[in-house]
């Protein structure tokens, strides 16, 4: 198993620096206990209801990239506050992860309303994430009932859906256009097939496209 510890404290006063320091020898012991490889130690000096936290946000990204399954710290409230606090327990939850407090000896206890809140936000998640998959799903029918057959248009199609592609097919965009879609669903529909790409890009080509046909014209 391995950790991230991170220590904080919410001012730059000297007198925090000896609670800076107890947290990381502490925390240290903890680790060496449970035999647990710690990876880094983060400490910070911010307010724990601050979430745009440098300290968090590397502990956070260095989890995403499975160097590390566990965060270590003295109790949650170190973690954070507030808002703060379930908004990046959430996030740590959703990469898979944990949180282990010393004063605990394990995952913090949450009280009701925490816990209400974190399966909201869970439930909201998963409503958006099907949410994306019937607007692509529609997008695609839209435009095959259209006329549009990506089998025939996208050669690297046999490559897999949801697989990114770094090239935007431009001809496919126009084609799609023609066919009256929107930005939205062409983008959608391009997703559909592989291609990860939002509206903002496919707009940007096809203006660029047709301001190079207009060009050519004069």
């Amino acid at each position: 198993m391995k950790a991230i510890i991170y220590c904080r404290v919410s001012t730059d006063k000297e007198t925090q620096d000896t609670s800076i320091e107890r947290q990381r020898e502490e925390l240290e012991q903890l680790a060496a206990l449970h035999k647990i490889e710690v990876v880094k130690i983060i400490e910070e000096r911010q307010s724990g209801y601050d979430i745009d936290r440098d300290g968090i946000i590397e502990a956070l990204a260095l989890i995403k990239d499975k160097q590390a399954s566990v965060l270590l710290v003295q109790d949650d409230t170190r973690l954070g506050r507030g808002h703060a606090k379930i908004a990046l327990l959430h996030e740590i939850r959703k990469l898979g992860a944990k949180v282990f407090t010393l004063n605990e000896q394990g995952e913090p206890e949450l009280s009701e309303t925490d816990l209400m809140v974190l399966n909201i936000l869970s439930a909201v998640e998963e409503f958006q994430r099907k949410l994306v998959n019937y607007k692509i799903k529609r997008g695609m029918n839209r435009a095959i009932e259209n006329g549009y057959r990506p089998q025939d248009n996208l050669s690297n199609l046999d490559q897999g859906g949801g697989r990114e592609k770094i090239d935007v097919p431009i001809e496919e965009i126009i084609k799609l256009r023609s066919k009256n879609l929107t930005f939205h669903e062409i983008a959608a529909t391009l997703r559909g097939v592989g291609y990860h790409v939002s509206k903002a890009t496919v707009h940007r080509r096809y203006k660029e496209y047709i301001e190079g046909v207009n060009s050519n014209k004069e």
